[in-house]
């Protein structure tokens, strides 16, 4: 085995062990994770966007009410506080604003507009895992855990059969001019382990929703998934940039590992409530 996929097995196996105590422990654990989530890849996005050294305290401030949202949305959901001091954060949302007026370069003022995709695209899905860890005020990390295994699995699918099949002379390609290598090959891999994955976890008791719930969230998980890698990958094309960052050795920033939650996994709970499963 190579140097650098030692390097790169060693940290995946640190990142799922992470995770998964993060998703389990306690909530102020789980608290704690989300929230360094959150600043991390908010950095990260604002790093691609703009360097480092641009706009630092709309960032920052933009980047704190991310935090303030998340902590607002815990407290309501672990104590059954009222939900209506949620908005607090978006003071912080309109200092931000406020600060662009002071920035000398007044002509990078539409620069905003990323700022706030920041909040959006990050913070926001990040902040729905408050309504998925806990039910009736008491923290369950469980259903977390499984939106993660069905997203990991249909990420493993997809490369797996992807790079296997995939990558033959003649496969067809999914989207060439985002992601060269993505084939359609690689998409139905995802799709099918992800189904495979939300009927195991159902069938193992730890995914208590009706077998046929659990197919479409696969499915729909699945495609969310799919969703976020490209959006991640044509953002990061936009800008010239391979990886979001360097936080694990050997797979890039945190946003490259959680690109696919951002859309995957809030369509999930979306779907769960709908049905009154959630």
């Amino acid at each position: 085995m190579s140097s650098s996929l030692k390097v790169r097995t060693l940290s995946g196996i640190v990142f799922v062990v992470v995770m998964v105590c993060g998703l389990i422990l306690n909530r102020y654990v789980f608290a704690a994770l989300v929230a360094f989530m959150i600043v991390s890849m908010m950095m990260e996005f604002y790093h691609m966007t703009f360097g480092r050294q641009k706009h630092i305290v709309p960032k920052a401030l933009m980047m704190t009410a991310g935090v303030v949202l998340f902590c607002l949305m815990f407290i309501a959901e672990a104590t059954g506080a009222q939900t209506r001091y949620l908005p607090v954060s978006m003071i912080l949302v309109m200092a931000s604003m406020a600060a662009m007026l002071f920035e000398k370069d007044k002509s990078s003022f539409t620069d905003f507009a990323y700022i706030a995709t920041g909040f959006l695209y990050i913070a926001v899905p990040l902040c729905l895992s408050t309504i998925i860890a806990f039910k009736s005020g008491v923290f369950d990390g469980t259903l977390l855990l499984c939106f993660f295994i069905i997203i990991w699995c249909s990420d493993i699918g997809a490369y797996a059969l992807g790079m296997a099949f995939g990558q033959r002379e003649g496969s067809r390609k999914l989207c060439p001019e985002i992601s060269p290598k993505k084939s359609w090959t690689g998409f139905w891999g995802g799709l099918l382990l992800s189904v495979i994955a939300a009927c195991t976890l159902h069938w193992v008791g730890l995914l208590i929703v009706p077998l046929v719930h659990c197919i479409a969230l696969g499915i729909l998980m699945s495609l969310g998934g799919l969703a976020g890698d490209l959006f991640e990958s044509m953002w990061k094309r936009s800008f010239g940039l391979k990886d979001s960052g360097q936080a694990i050795p050997g797979h890039g920033g945190l946003l490259d590992r959680f690109d696919s939650t951002l859309i995957a996994m809030p369509l999930g709970a979306i779907y769960l409530s709908l049905f009154n499963l959630l």
